[in-house]
């Protein structure tokens, strides 16, 4: 008998905040987290906004020597791992350490340092390379960091699968736990690449959006005007755990996770079929694995990045699996408000999920004001809805073709 999996923990390093309660009020709000990029100089650039994490303190997380010798995404992977254990009052002890995994995702690891460190090389030579360069860069110590500082010695791994990892990271955790190979896993994504490599090379992709006078309207997810996403970056850690470990330690649960869902497109390596013929078979897939049916979805957290063909493809893909009752469905981007996390965004999109199931409300769309006809569906524009949420599904689709897809259910308490 496979077991149940449900969400006992929450941690968010986002643009709209530290922390899980001021994330999702600025989320709920509809307040932008996108603005001038402050990290290094952009003003040569063609784009020069993003959606950049403000007033982090590592130390309040980890000890300074520690944080010294991690990457960004590590420190605000190992503070989002820290927030969900502390809200789970979850003690990792000698005896359940080796129940507990650490399963992240991330898409690009370190490339600030790497760009920092070949600059050095350059002008200084190969003995000046720190000999921490090797361990800050590689995108595993997510994953590895976590489980390091927490103790955790269950399954460690990370996933590298472009802006897909934090969902599948969540995904093959609520596997892990499922067939038994741990009773709960800290999980997520995590990333930070807000630097002139990562931003200068997907705007010679025409990917990012270039309204740089107006940052805070940039993302547009579904608009007519949209013109690109805005990079951002940050954490979405969740505890997972079995159902069963769950109740027998008094935990609170924010909701249960029915399945998950994983296809490649096998089409192109950075965009989507026109038709979303593979989030379609992965949404699909996804339903199957929970045992729910198009009828039971309420809310969907999209993909929604605020290019042209993501919202078209995802649109007409939502539409192919849920038919007639597409129209019905209430559908928000968040990544409005986020930008896009690339690896680290399936991560806070899941805890968003989590929280909508929670507390009944859908976090709206912002920046929908000249609807693109071709994008129809119920997208929540402007402000955020108190609704019935039953049951909700968290896209994510990545470069390389890659989709993952997550489907929770609000939590019944049971006799």
């Amino acid at each position: 008998m496979k077991n149940r999996v449900v969400i006992t923990g929450l941690g968010l390093v986002t643009p709209l905040g530290i922390g899980v309660d001021k994330t999702w009020e600025n989320l709920c709000a509809g307040v932008s987290g996108i603005g001038p990029i402050s990290r290094f100089d952009a003003s040569q650039m063609e784009v020069r906004i993003a959606a950049e994490v403000k007033d982090f303190q590592p130390e309040d997380f980890m000890d300074k020597k520690t944080a010294r010798h991690l990457e960004l995404f590590v420190q605000y992977a190992v503070a989002g791992a820290r927030m969900a254990l502390d809200d789970a009052q979850f003690t990792v002890t000698a005896d359940n350490a080796a129940r507990i995994g650490s399963i992240t995702g991330c898409g690009m690891g370190g490339l600030p340092t790497i760009e920092k460190y070949h600059q050095i090389y350059l002008e200084r030579g190969a003995k000046r390379i720190t000999p921490f360069f090797i361990p800050m860069v590689i995108p595993n110590m997510g994953a590895g960091q976590i489980s390091v500082i927490f103790k955790l010695k269950g399954p460690n791994l990370s996933l590298s699968t472009a802006c897909a990892a934090g969902t599948h990271a969540v995904g093959e955790a609520y596997h892990a736990i499922q067939r038994g190979d741990c009773e709960a896993a800290v999980t997520g994504g995590s990333e930070s690449v807000i630097c002139p490599m990562a931003v200068g090379g997907f705007n010679s992709m025409k990917a990012l959006s270039r309204r740089n006078d107006e940052p805070e309207r940039a993302s547009r997810p579904f608009d007519r005007e949209r013109d690109g996403f805005v990079i951002g970056e940050g954490a979405g850690i969740l505890l997972l755990e079995s159902l069963e470990h769950a109740r027998a330690r008094g935990a609170k649960i924010y909701a249960e996770v029915m399945g998950c869902g994983m296809t490649g497109d096998g089409y192109h390596m950075a965009a989507p079929p026109e038709d979303g013929e593979g989030a379609v078979r992965c949404m699909r897939m996804a339903l199957e694995n929970s045992g729910l049916t198009p009828a039971d979805i309420d809310y969907i957290n999209a993909h929604g990045t605020s290019t042209q063909l993501n919202d078209l493809g995802e649109t007409r893909a939502i539409k192919t699996v849920f038919g007639r009752r597409a129209a019905e469905i209430a559908v928000s981007s968040t990544k409005s408000m986020t930008g896009h996390l690339l690896g680290g965004a399936g991560g806070i999109e899941a805890v968003f999920t989590a929280l909508a199931l929670r507390h009944q409300i859908a976090p709206p769309t912002i920046n929908l004001e000249n609807p693109d006809p071709e994008c129809d569906l119920d997208y929540i524009p402007g402000e955020a809805r108190s609704m019935s949420i039953r049951a909700a599904m968290s896209n994510s689709f990545g470069f390389g073709g890659t989709n993952a897809v997550l489907i929770m259910k609000r939590y019944e308490v049971e006799g």
